[in-house]
Parts: C-alpha cells; sequence; structure tokens
C-alpha cells in the first residue's frame, strides 16, 4: 500500500477510519471486564482511574514574619514577601545579613503573623509619638533603639506584658481590629498571599496566630483560610485583648462561624504547643475557665480544630516520659520547665492535659461520655520561626528568633530564664513540616486533605510515609511498587475511622511504609503506637515495633536492639552504612479487642543524625554545649487511624 497524503483521503475512508477506531474501543471496553481478578486495576494501564494523591506535598503552617510584635521585636526585618521567597526555592538575605536557600522548595506555606498588636512594633522601633506618649511604649522603644542585650530585654518585657494581659488599653487600641493602621497591614497580609498564590506550583493560605495566653500558659491556635482574597477582605483577625477579643477558644470557634456564614467559605484552627499550656491545652473535666465540659464543647472543638501541631521549635509535643515510661523515645525534644514565658513552674500533675498521646486517649473517653472525640485531629509539624525563614533541617538551622540565627555565640546564653527555670539555646528544636496528601496543588485541595486529616508531621526531613488500614491487607499487598493502590481499595488512609469488620475478621490489619528523604539519614524501624480505652473507662497505650532495619532480633525483654551510630560529631557527619532506605510491612494487632475503642498511629524513626548545634561547633570552630547530646533520631509522625465497635 501506498502512502498518500492526508489532505487527499476522502470522506468517505476518513469515516472508515472513524468506525474501525469506534469499534475498537468498544471492543476493548468489553474486554475491559475480562481483566484478571488478581490484577487490582481497573484498567491495563496501572495509572489511568487513580484519583488518590500520589505524593505528600510539603509545607509549614506556621511562620512569623516582621510584622509579629515579637518577632519584630527580636531583630527581624524579613517581610512576608521575602519569606515567600524562601519557601518557594530563592535564596534571600537573613535579618542578620546571611545568604539562604532551602535544600528544596517548599510545596506551600501560611505565614501566621500574630493577630494581636499589627503594626505596633513598627512604631515602637521608629519611636512614633503614637508610641512614646505612653509610659510602655517610651519604654520599649528606648531599649529597642539601644541594640544589644537593651533590645532582648525589651522584647522579653514587652511579651511578658502581653503575656499578663497587662497591655495598656488605650496604646493598644491603636493596633487592634477597627483601627485605621490594623485594616492597612491586614490588607498587605492578604496581597502579599495572592502575589505570591501560584496554584499547581506554590501555595499560600491566608491566616493568622490567634495568641491566647492565660497567665503565662499557651493556648494558642492557628487560623488558616480556604479561601482568597474576596472572602478574607470581609473580616479582620480575631484577637485576645477585650473587650473586641477573648483568650476563650470557645469565642475563637464563634468567630470561625461567623466567618463561615458571613463569606460561605471555610475557615480551620490549629493549636499547638500544649507543653507549654501548664495543664490547660487538653482538658478533660473543665476548662482554664472553670465551665465543666459539656456537649457544646466537645463538639465546637471537634469540628473547628481539625489539626493538633505535634513538633516545632518550642519542643516536640507527641509524649512525655512520665506519661510514657515503657516508650524508650518518648524523650524527644522535651520543653517541660514551666509554661510559656517561665512564670510558672511545671508539675507532673500538669502533664497528662499536654501531650498529643494523652490527649487521643483522653479523647477516646470524652467520646464515650458525650459522643463525640473532641481531640481526633489530625498530626501536623511546623516550624513556627520567628525569622520569616521556613528552615527545619538541622544543618540549615537559623533559630526561633533573630537573635538566634547562627553565630559562634547563639550557643552561649540561654533561651529563656527566670527564677522557675531555664531553657537553654541547644534545646530550640529543628523543627518541623507538614506532608498533605493532596489531589493538586491549590489552596482547596490542601484545605480539604487537611479537612479530612490525610497529613503528617516530621521533625525536618522529608520521608514519605503511608498508612492505611483495613481488615484483609496480606503481606502480599507490600510487594507492589504502588501499595498505595491496594492500600485505598482495601482500607481508609491516616485520619480515617475503620470501616466495619467483616464477619470473618478476627483483628484489623495495617499497611505502614516509610521511604526515606532522598538527601536524609536512612531508616531505623516503623512503630505503630496503640491506645485504647477498656470497659472501666481507663485509657491504655503500647507501643509495637512493627518492622526494622539491618536483620536485628528483640531480646529476651521483648526490646528491639538499638540500630547504632555512625555520628562524627567533631565533622558533624554520619554514614548511612546502617538503616534502610525502605520499611514496609503489614501488620496484624494481637491484642485486639472488638469491644474497645482504639487508635493507631505510625511513627517512623531515622538512624541517629547530628543535632543543628553540632554542625555549630563545627562551622564555627566552638565546643558543643555540656549536656547536649550530639546526635538524635529524627522523626515522622502520622495522624492515627481511630476503630470503633460496631452497634
Amino acid at each position: 500500500m501506498k502512502f498518500r497524503p492526508q489532505a487527499l483521503v476522502s470522506s468517505v475512508a476518513a469515516l472508515a477510519i472513524l468506525s474501525v477506531g469506534s469499534a475498537f474501543a468498544q471492543e476493548f471496553q468489553a474486554n475491559e471486564s475480562q481483566l484478571s481478578e488478581q490484577y487490582s486495576g481497573s484498567a491495563y494501564s496501572p495509572y489511568a482511574e487513580q484519583d488518590y494523591p500520589k505524593r505528600p506535598l510539603w509545607g509549614d503552617n506556621h511562620l512569623h514574619t516582621s510584622l509579629s510584635m515579637d518577632a519584630g521585636g527580636f531583630g527581624n526585618r524579613v517581610s512576608p514577601r521575602d519569606a515567600y521567597r524562601l519557601a518557594r526555592g530563592e535564596q534571600i538575605t537573613a535579618s542578620s545579613g546571611q545568604p539562604l536557600r532551602l535544600s528544596r522548595p517548599l510545596d506551600w506555606l501560611a505565614i501566621t503573623d500574630h493577630s494581636d498588636g499589627m503594626g505596633m512594633i513598627n512604631d515602637v522601633l521608629a519611636s512614633s509619638p503614637l508610641i512614646t506618649r505612653y509610659e510602655q511604649g517610651a519604654r520599649w522603644a528606648k531599649g529597642f533603639n539601644a541594640g544589644g542585650q537593651e533590645a532582648v530585654n525589651a522584647t522579653l518585657d514587652l511579651i511578658g506584658t502581653f503575656s499578663q494581659g497587662e497591655m495598656d488599653p488605650e496604646m493598644f487600641a491603636q493596633y487592634s481590629p477597627g483601627a485605621r493602621r490594623y485594616a492597612t497591614i491586614w490588607d498587605d497580609v492578604i496581597n502579599a498571599a495572592e502575589e505570591f498564590n501560584d496554584p499547581g506550583t506554590f501555595t499560600t493560605f491566608i491566616g493568622f496566630e490567634w495568641t491566647s495566653l492565660v497567665n503565662g500558659g499557651n493556648m494558642h491556635r492557628n487560623v488558616i483560610f480556604r479561601d482568597g482574597a474576596d472572602r478574607a477582605r470581609l473580616v479582620v483577625p480575631y484577637t485576645t485583648q477585650a473587650p473586641i477579643g477573648s483568650t476563650d477558644p470557645l469565642d475563637l470557634y464563634k468567630y470561625l462561624e461567623a466567618y463561615e456564614e458571613k463569606t460561605n467559605g471555610s475557615a480551620m484552627a490549629f493549636a499547638h504547643n500544649g507543653n507549654l499550656s501548664n495543664g490547660i491545652m487538653f482538658p478533660v473535666d473543665a476548662q482554664y475557665t472553670g465551665r465543666a465540659l459539656d456537649k457544646e464543647y466537645v463538639e465546637q472543638r471537634a469540628k473547628w480544630e481539625r489539626m493538633y501541631e505535634i513538633t516545632q521549635i518550642k519542643g516536640d509535643g507527641e509524649a512525655h516520659p512520665y506519661l510514657s515510661p515503657d516508650d524508650e523515645f518518648a524523650d524527644y525534644g522535651t520543653w517541660d520547665v514551666g509554661n510559656l514565658d517561665l512564670s510558672e513552674a511545671k508539675t507532673d500533675d500538669m502533664l497528662a492535659k499536654e501531650y498529643a498521646r494523652e490527649a487521643l486517649k483522653n479523647g477516646l473517653a470524652l467520646e464515650e461520655k458525650f459522643g463525640t472525640n473532641p481531640y481526633k485531629f489530625g498530626v501536623v509539624g511546623a516550624t513556627d520561626s520567628h525569622t520569616s525563614l521556613a528552615t527545619a533541617e538541622e544543618d540549615n538551622f537559623f533559630g526561633k528568633h533573630t537573635g538566634y540565627e547562627p553565630s559562634p555565640e547563639r550557643l552561649t546564653h540561654p533561651f529563656m530564664k527566670t527564677e522557675n527555670g531555664e531553657l537553654s539555646a541547644w534545646q530550640m528544636v529543628a523543627s518541623g513540616y507538614t506532608a498533605v496528601y493532596a489531589n493538586e496543588n491549590t489552596r482547596a485541595a490542601l484545605f480539604d486533605a487537611m479537612d479530612r486529616k490525610e497529613v503528617y508531621g516530621t521533625t525536618g526531613p522529608r520521608m514519605v510515609v503511608r498508612f492505611f488500614g483495613g481488615w484483609d491487607y496480606t503481606e502480599d499487598d507490600m510487594n507492589s511498587r504502588q501499595p498505595a493502590v491496594v492500600g485505598y481499595g482495601k482500607g481508609v488512609p491516616m485520619g480515617g475511622d475503620m470501616p466495619p469488620a467483616p464477619d470473618n475478621a478476627t483483628a484489623p490489619t495495617f499497611m505502614a511504609y516509610a521511604l526515606r528523604d532522598p538527601i536524609g539519614a536512612n531508616l531505623d524501624r516503623i512503630q505503630i503506637i496503640k491506645g485504647w480505652l477498656d470497659a472501666e473507662g481507663k485509657t491504655h497505650e503500647k507501643v509495637y515495633d512493627v518492622v526494622w532495619s539491618d536483620n536485628r532480633e528483640p531480646g529476651a525483654d521483648g526490646k528491639l536492639p538499638p540500630v547504632g551510630n555512625t555520628v562524627d560529631a567533631a565533622s558533624a557527619t554520619w554514614e548511612n552504612s546502617i538503616g534502610a532506605s525502605e520499611l514496609g510491612t503489614v501488620w496484624t494487632d494481637p491484642d485486639f479487642d472488638p469491644a474497645q475503642k482504639a487508635f493507631y498511629y505510625v511513627r517512623v524513626l531515622e538512624i541517629p543524625t547530628p543535632p543543628w548545634y553540632v554542625y555549630d561547633a563545627f562551622r564555627f570552630g566552638t565546643e558543643v554545649p555540656e549536656g547536649a547530646p550530639t546526635s538524635q533520631q529524627e522523626r515522622a509522625y502520622t495522624t492515627p487511624i481511630w476503630y470503633t465497635p460496631s452497634g
């Protein structure tokens, strides 16, 4: 057959070709149903007809810029726009004059400057008459202009005054909702987010931090909107200072409800740093106000607080060794000296209402009592950096605030010290990031994934983690290079509720998989943490090592031997000669009781690596502080999967 130019093909021939194509398509559709029952795909192409998220999208949901009172007070001069530039992969200059870039761009960012006092720090730094005519403002302006330690002392004084609710009301009203300066800055916050929002490539969330402090007890929440400027401009952030604002989360929930009713938009809140609340973050009997927990409280908290920030610079909030004495990895990034400003020392009886694992357990008991679990939250990580710099990697850590950006001196003075205790500079945790399983990189898709809680947090490394729960996973399901196909097909992902058990099921099965950060450390092990409620209403927990590296065997006590340690502190290096690049397994709960409410989540541990201050010692030629460990095991925490008895 000779080739004929397309222009000469007759209409009759074209129709014939189309008919053949149509017949072939019909034949294929008929044969599609003949695919083997052993094959899990819905089409010959294993990548067709897949509507689940393929990869985690990485971001930081808690970052402060020069607009926040405390950030600007400590010397932050980096704008929201430069914060976005850094997060999307550009090199910028930090407030300390140092160039920096992230190892890899983030996929999304939420800038959450404090809603109280927007714009005030700018006038303090400028010694504006709007500020200096007040005793407090004059005192702070003088300290900031003096520089050095006097500026640090002035900032601590400002933070302490605010945290104790002692701000001059007339002065502070100029920087509160309803004031012209406040409205102008909020408008520019929205403008900056809109400028850098690039759907499909880089997402920005409009948001703020509601900075509730109760006599120094941390009750902070970050708020993010699913929406753009058109809706966000219809409101201003909610604050904590009376008479406009409130420190009670129930009032924040009313603000969120009013926002959605007014704009037809969506919003949610993230709590963080329960470890600095001195026992008031996760109440069990009554709020800090004395109001007894009731049906309204648990329902409102469950509705609006879909996420909890489990790890960040001011300490890791998963577990505490006092609460979990059998968990050898519970003492990580522990801040347990006192409340946020160390105005009150910590006591052991406060701890049970401060940590995520205990809250997850108590949530089961509260659900039994009220019918709703107020602590059924997703798990995320964030920096809470006050430098505008979302740096959560140990070898690129720029500190909590500008006074602790890299320098030979940043380890020579305490991070915080009062008569109630001390936190050393090396105790800042280079943490963390959030991974979101969303179908696309847009505000709507990311927000909706957070809403369904298909998220996990890490202390900085970008390891890929999958976690599914069902009733009939098998080891063969892990042998595929696409375990998520079977994961979604036979069960629910992290954040989900176990489906009803089939008649022949005896215990739930879980599929857990982790792949190391491509430029990070190998993996030590995957653990599944279970919490449950017994028939007497008491809660329990257990940590299971479910898969690990290097052919180790548990000892007679059931404990898995350590993976080893290759860290060379002198050169701030380690070797990936131990551990595994990926780990995965299917695990069946050996202690399952179908009558008991339970949750399960995954903790992935890396092999030991150097903390950020070991890199400091190597690069500046200084000493590692006395008492500071020279290695640590970074980790990831998934959102749980919950089991509820049927009937």
